[in-house]
């Protein structure tokens, strides 16, 4: 017998075929291990190993369970139902025809889609592994639901398993009846006669019994489902209303007990091999889901409760407000009435001296290009856009500061962002840059305590560098051996800073290079294979990824979320980042739940690109470091008491330190967390009122203030700040955080006025693993409800309109300068709310930045506007604030274009004005007309300047200068 011509060639091809996909899957499998395996060593390095491993065994062992609960019972369901098929069933054409194209592949079939589902179901399993955990190692609350009197435990850790484990039950039990329905109808054990449908002895048990499992399923379900009502979301509040309560909660424990009844007929059933019981049982199981789940609960809301609603509500909108205000830890609010004053008189400052002189005027949102220009010295370096707000002692006294780190900027390097440069050489940023926060020059640039490189400044000595920052490279390659040249830049040297200084990372900061198996893992890793094949790495070699440090915390605690900002403190001789970390939940029983992303989004913290999970329950538990220099995080128990962080530390044991490991010094840098203060004012704006009555009729609902300067066509929240003041109520002052609140109301009813004002105390203290008894403690200024004291946006806009204001504004514009306002402060002082607001300028100038020339502040319906905020102060209180602010020493503004805008070969700049006060009201009278003047001539000059008249140019120009040479000569200058 001779074999076809092209057998040979294919029995050639197929062993090759078999060896290339061999090949290929060792190859993908590689790259698995390769992925795994540097997970090991990062893990490792950090001493986090236990949180990977035990998140791998969990997910494996649940995989397995979900697999094995899926294909075993779909296996077992399809071999019943195939084993006990009629044998000499009379099946018509149709499904001859099936059989034969199936019978080739049913013994895959029959393995393959139990294996199948049993994958899908694994992998939906695994990914549970936190609720599994969680109830497995449960921590009590020690607080009672004021329902079913259940420890609040229940809803957190117990309900959410129980109804993971039913959902994935009915769904097991319910694909397995599928395949039983289709195997048994393929085989001839379900036949369909006319308008007979005739199902063998062993079909009808199976099925009977299936759908018997299954129902009983839905009877736990539906029981469990009585208590989620207290976490549900109703029209008026969340959790177990009046209708809840008496007809919702009462008639899901009914339609338990008729699916378990169904469930026994079904059973019989498979007994007795009739229909007719069951078939009724179900119909009667809809008709009373109808009725009494949906139809009843209606009744009773539309015709009991909506007429009497204030009333028979009352106890319920009680619960949900106690609740919600334990869960968002915001039940010790103390409330404070404060009669607002809103006349400016002398002296009124005098009992707040201490809080005057700690006014920030810095704005940290708008000096980063000053801090850029002055402090970044090379084109590699950078400052984020948003800096952050610290505190230090400085000469024995607490003084806020606007803090940066120069960090990296590879994508500065250009044509040189080789990978030896961009991975070995330009490997860190170096020092911190500090400001202080109520200071200015006499030019409106920052007045910095620590600055420089090498860096100096009032903060001692420190390690200055940055390995691990928000903008570090995605991996960079450090350490030699002893006694080799320094390849990483460490700044640049000398006094021209021509030269550079370079230098050996010497800590332990990510996992080792030492030996070629590694450097090829990585290299796989990061898709590079300069990591394999560059003499620059060695055996001493160490590769730092991961280095932001909120993906540091994150990755080795994944059951936090953090906080959107870490920021940097010099603690203890190192420059570490602070995160703050929460634990949250959704399932706080009465508790009314927020969008965490919604909550946080203001003017400084944008939009998130994907929406955090909805929580009703949040505490800040935990605080985290991590060393800028050697990237070694820790986590310290901020709340030892908070029962998921005590599950937590069950599941990662020895992960997380208690507080009494915290030094002194980073005590003294910890703050109340941003986020967490925005979410809880977003809740405090329903939730101060305690009278249900009144949180029925939502008469007295606030909402935080639009950001005055945000843009009208898409205005954000005005942000809470952090400022170091007095409160009513307060012995002495304190680093706090602060937000004001307004009517919510829109259209033609909205107020800009204010109604409530809440500081939080943010200062923790300077004592090692302690601390202080006031931090945390919030304070509720509840203003008059008549509107006197003005919103921002009210002052906001009585600043713009303000005709001598917007003169010297106008004054400030010339040479097509830009005018920014800075941050709008309110603060409790002199028995009223001051506002102050810094006034920038900037150039149009490419290296031009923001200087802060003028200061703007209001009390009640007063305003005043000058170059300092001390003098602002007693311009508004009469002559006389009684106190002084921290910019004293800055000069008046003079005449010198520097003061305006840094230089920057802009021909177009004109010089500043004179300063416009003298102190004798006839010739301030004066310079107020020649104010004037000047800016009508200056909106000629540029009307001229845009028509192109060259001439009309000329005489407003000398016409300006005529009459700023007159304000000059009035001042004696």
């Amino acid at each position: 017998m001779t074999s076809s011509p092209d057998s040979a060639p294919r029995r050639s091809r197929t062993p090759l075929a078999i060896t290339a996909a061999i090949i290929a899957g060792l190859v993908i499998l590689f790259f698995i291990f390769a992925g795994l395996y540097t997970d090991v060593l990062w893990f490792d390095q950090l001493g986090f190993l236990s949180v990977l491993t035990t998140q791998w065994i969990a997910t494996a062992v649940l995989f397995l369970i979900g697999f094995v609960a899926m294909a075993v019972p779909v296996w077992i369901s399809i071999q019943i139902a195939y084993r006990k098929r009629p044998v000499y069933a009379k099946l018509n054409s149709q499904l001859d025809r099936y059989q034969q194209v199936i019978e080739p592949l049913r013994r895959l079939a029959m393995y393959g889609i139990p294996a199948l589902l049993g994958l899908f179901a694994g992998v939906a399993a695994a990914t549970r592994w936190q609720v599994v955990l969680m109830w497995l190692n449960r921590s009590e609350v020690g607080r009672k639901d004021p329902q079913f009197g259940f420890d609040i435990s229940f809803y957190l850790f117990d309900l959410p398993f129980f109804q993971a484990v039913l959902g994935f039950a009915s769904a097991v039990v319910l694909i397995s009846a599928l395949v039983v329905l289709a195997t048994s109808y393929l085989y001839g054990s379900i036949r369909i006669n006319g308008r007979d449908v005739i199902i063998s002895k062993a079909a009808r048990v199976q099925i009977a019994v299936t759908a018997s499992v299954y129902l009983l399923l839905q009877a736990v379900s539906i029981w469990f489902d009585q208590y989620s009502t207290l976490t549900s979301e109703g029209s008026l509040i969340t959790g177990a209303s009046y209708t809840d309560v008496f007809a919702t909660i009462p008639s899901r424990a009914i339609l338990a007990g008729i699916a378990a009844v169904v469930a026994l007929l079904f059973i019989l059933t498979a007994v007795i091999g009739r229909w007719r019981l069951p078939i009724i049982g179900t119909a009667l199981l809809i008709v009373s889901s109808l009725l009494i789940g949906s139809l009843y609960p209606w009744v009773v809301q539309r015709f009991q409760v909506d007429p009497s609603a204030k009333t028979l509500e009352k106890p319920y909108i009680e619960k949900n407000i106690n609740l919600t205000r334990d869960a968002y830890d915001l039940a010790d609010v103390e409330q404070i009435p404060y009669n607002a004053t809103t006349t400016a008189e002398p002296g009124a400052l005098r009992a707040d001296a201490t809080t005057t002189a700690n006014i920030r005027i810095l704005d940290p949102a708008l000096v980063s290009d000053a801090f850029g220009q002055l402090e970044q010295f090379r084109q590699y370096y950078q400052f984020p856009s948003n800096l952050d707000v610290d505190r230090y002692m400085i000469d024995g006294k607490s003084q806020d500061t606007v803090v940066a780190v120069r960090d990296l900027n590879i994508d500065g390097l250009n044509a040189g962002n080789t990978w030896v440069n961009s991975k070995t050489v330009y490997t860190h940023g170096y020092g911190v840059v500090a400001a202080y926060g109520n200071q200015r020059s006499a030019d409106g640039q920052p007045v910095f305590l620590e600055s420089g490189i090498p860096t100096t400044g009032a903060l001692g000595e420190f390690e200055p560098r940055i390995y691990f920052g928000e903008t570090s490279p995605e991996y960079s390659i450090v350490g030699a051996p002893e006694g080799t040249d320094s390849i990483e830049l460490d700044y640049p040297s000398g006094s021209d800073g021509a030269g550079q200084t370079y230098t050996t990372f010497s800590g332990d900061g990510g996992p080792k290079l030492d030996n070629p198996f590694k450097q090829l893992l990585y290299a796989l890793k990061f898709q590079s294979e300069q990591i394999f094949l560059a003499n620059a790495v060695n055996d001493e070699s160490q590769i730092l990824y991961d280095r932001d440090p909120v993906t540091r915390v994150q990755k080795v605690a994944p059951y936090l979320t953090l906080d959107s900002e870490a920021y940097p403190s010099v603690v203890d001789g190192r420059v570490k980042w602070i995160v703050d970390g929460y634990t949250t939940s959704a399932n706080y029983p009465y508790s009314t739940a927020v969008s965490l992303s919604d909550a946080i989004t203001d003017t400084e913290t944008p939009p998130q690109p994907f929406a955090l999970d909805s929580i009703n329950y949040i505490r800040n538990s935990v605080k985290a470091t991590v060393d800028a220099y050697s990237g070694e995080v820790t986590l310290y128990a901020w709340d030892d008491k908070e029962p998921l962080l005590r599950t937590w530390q069950k599941i990662f044991p020895s992960t997380v330190k208690p507080m009494s490991e915290m030094s002194g010094d980073l005590m003294s840098h910890v703050r109340y967390p941003a986020d967490l203060f925005k979410v809880q004012r977003s809740i405090l704006g329903q939730y101060h009122v305690t009278d249900p009555g009144s949180f029925y009729s939502k008469d007295d609902a606030w909402t935080s203030p639009n950001d005055p300067d945000s843009p009208a066509s898409n205005p954000t929240l005005q942000p809470p700040y952090y400022l170091t003041m007095q409160m009513p109520g307060q012995e002495t002052p304190s680093f706090s955080l602060y937000t004001t609140f307004q009517p919510d109301a829109t259209g033609e009813s909205s107020r800009n006025v204010l109604y409530g004002y809440l500081a939080v105390d943010a200062d923790a203290g300077g004592t090692d693993g302690e601390r202080a008894d006031g931090y945390g403690k919030m304070r509720l200024l509840t203003l008059p409800k008549d509107g006197t004291v003005p919103g921002p946006g009210q002052v906001q806009n009585v600043f713009n309109a303000d005709p001598d204001v917007s003169t010297e504004l106008n004054l400030l514009r010339q040479g097509s300068s830009t005018v920014l306002n800075g941050n709008l402060l309110t603060l409790p002082v002199g028995g009223g709310l001051l506002y102050v607001q810094p006034v920038y300028v900037q150039s149009t100038g490419e290296t031009s930045y923001p200087l802060l020339q003028k200061v703007l502040v209001a009390f009640g319906d007063q305003i005043a506007f000058e170059d300092t905020l001390d003098s602002a102060l007693d311009v508004l209180f009469g002559g006389d604030s009684g106190a002084t602010a921290g910019d004293t020493t800055v000069p008046v503004t003079e005449t010198d274009t520097s003061t305006v805008s840094p230089t920057d070969g802009d021909p177009a700049a004109e010089p500043a004005p004179p300063a416009t006060t003298t102190g004798d009201p006839a010739t301030d009278a004066e310079l107020k007309a020649l104010l004037a003047t000047a800016n009508e001539t200056l909106t000629e000059k540029q009307a001229a300047l845009a028509a192109g008249d060259l001439a009309a140019f000329g005489v407003a120009d000398e016409k300006l200068s005529e009459t700023i040479a007159k304000m000059l000569a009035l001042l004696g200058e």
